[in-house]
C-alpha cells in the first residue's frame, strides 16, 4: 500500500509500506478513502516538534470496514466509519469518563498501524474507536465532506466551547482563525452564544469565521487587538477560547477573561514554556483554566446528528483537496497559509 512518510522538515512523501494486518481480536482494518492534513501536523514538517523519520503521518481517517476481528460488534465489512485522531478502547475507567485521550488501552495512527494518510490502517480497538455512518450517506460526498472534520477539528473546536463554558445568550471570544479556532464559532454558535468574536489574521478565514456564526471579527495584532476586543466586549468576556497553541494566545486569552471567566485551552502548546504563563493572574482574578487535548469520540455521536440532521456543517474549513499522491502539495500549501486545512481524497482527484 501507499502511505505519507515523514522524511524530515519540509519533507513528506508517499512511498510503498507494507499493509496492515489485523492482529487483535478486537481490531479492525480500514481501507481510507478520506482523511486530512491538521495544522498540528505543522509543527514536525516545520521541524518545530520531534518526529521519528521514516515514519507514517496523519490522524483523521474515514473509510470502509474490510476486516474485523471475531470480538467486534459495532460494525462489520463493508460499513463507512470515521475515527477520532486518539484510538480509545471504550471501556476502560476514562473512556467512561468520555476521557477517551487517556484510554488506558490507548494508541496513535502512527507506527505499523498504518499512518491515516495512507490507503489502510489498523485498529486495534474498533468498537471504542470507530464510529459508523448510515448507510444512506455512505457514499454522499458533500455528507462525508462535513462529517471528516470530527475526527478532529469540530470536536476540538467544541471542546474549546464546552472547556470554557460557553451557553446559551453568553458573550465568547475565539482566538485564532484556523481550522480549529473557525470550529469553535461553529461550536459556540451551536451552543447558543450571543456574541461572538473572533479574533485571527487573515481576512480570509475571518470571512468563514463570520459564515460561521462570529457577530465580529478582529485582525489587529498585539495591544491594538487586545483593545479592539475589550471595546467590542465592553472590556472582555466570561468565556474565552484559545485554539492556537502559542503563548502570545494564551497571554491574549487570560487578559481578555473577565475575574471568575473561564478559558477553554486546546491549542496544541508550543513556546509556552520559554515564555511562561501568567499563573499570579488567574489567582488574583480568579480565573479558571479548563481544556487540553480534545476527546473527540465523546463528542461524536452528537455532532455526527447535527451534520445528518443539516443544522451543523464545517465542511467550508476544506479551501483545498488532494489525492493521495498530493499530501506534500498539501502540507506545503498549508503551511505557506494557501489553504485553511486540506482534504485529501485517497481514490480521488486534487482541486
Amino acid at each position: 500500500m501507499r502511505a505519507a512518510i515523514y522524511g524530515g522538515p519540509g519533507d513528506i512523501a508517499i512511498e510503498e509500506v507494507p499493509k496492515p494486518t489485523l492482529e487483535t481480536p478486537t481490531g479492525a482494518i480500514i481501507r481510507v478513502t478520506h482523511t486530512a492534513v491538521c495544522g498540528s501536523d505543522l509543527w514536525f514538517y516545520r521541524g518545530d516538534s520531534d518526529r521519528e523519520t521514516g515514519s507514517r503521518v496523519g490522524h483523521e481517517p474515514m473509510g470502509i470496514v474490510e476486516e474485523t476481528g471475531e470480538q467486534v460488534t459495532s460494525v462489520e465489512p463493508g460499513d463507512r466509519v470515521f475515527a477520532p485522531f486518539v484510538i480509545s478502547c471504550g471501556r476502560c475507567e476514562f473512556c467512561r469518563r468520555g476521557l477517551h485521550t487517556s484510554c488506558a488501552n490507548g494508541d496513535s495512527w502512527g507506527g505499523d498501524n498504518g499512518g491515516a494518510q495512507g490507503e489502510h490502517v489498523r485498529v486495534p480497538e474498533a468498537d471504542g474507536t470507530l464510529v459508523r455512518v448510515p448507510d444512506r450517506y455512505a457514499d454522499d460526498e458533500d455528507t462525508l465532506r462535513s462529517i471528516l472534520p470530527l475526527t478532529d477539528v469540530m470536536g476540538t473546536g467544541h471542546h474549546a466551547a464546552v472547556s470554557a463554558g460557553v451557553g446559551p445568550g453568553d458573550s465568547c471570544v475565539v482566538i485564532g482563525d484556523g481550522a480549529v479556532g473557525l470550529c469553535g464559532v461553529l461550536a459556540a454558535r451551536r451552543l447558543g452564544a450571543r456574541r461572538i468574536v473572533a479574533v485571527g489574521h487573515h481576512d480570509d478565514r475571518l470571512a468563514i469565521a463570520t459564515e460561521f456564526g462570529a457577530t465580529a471579527t478582529v485582525s489587529e495584532r498585539g495591544d491594538a487587538a487586545l483593545d479592539r476586543v475589550r471595546e467590542l466586549t465592553d472590556g472582555g468576556v466570561d468565556h474565552v477560547m484559545e485554539c492556537v497553541g502559542a503563548a502570545s494566545a494564551m497571554e491574549m486569552a487570560i487578559e481578555l477573561c473577565r475575574p471568575g471567566g473561564t478559558v477553554g485551552y486546546v491549542g496544541v502548546p508550543h513556546g509556552v514554556d520559554e515564555a511562561g504563563l501568567d499563573v499570579f493572574s488567574l489567582f488574583s482574578d480568579n480565573i479558571t483554566l479548563q481544556g487540553g487535548v480534545a476527546p473527540v469520540r465523546a463528542y461524536a455521536e452528537e455532532l455526527l446528528a447535527d451534520v445528518l440532521g443539516g443544522t451543523l456543517d464545517p465542511s467550508p474549513i476544506f479551501t483545498k483537496t488532494v489525492d493521495l499522491a498530493g499530501v506534500p502539495e498539501g502540507y506545503r500549501a498549508m503551511d505557506e497559509r494557501e489553504a485553511i486545512k486540506v482534504l485529501v481524497r485517497i481514490d480521488g482527484h486534487s482541486e
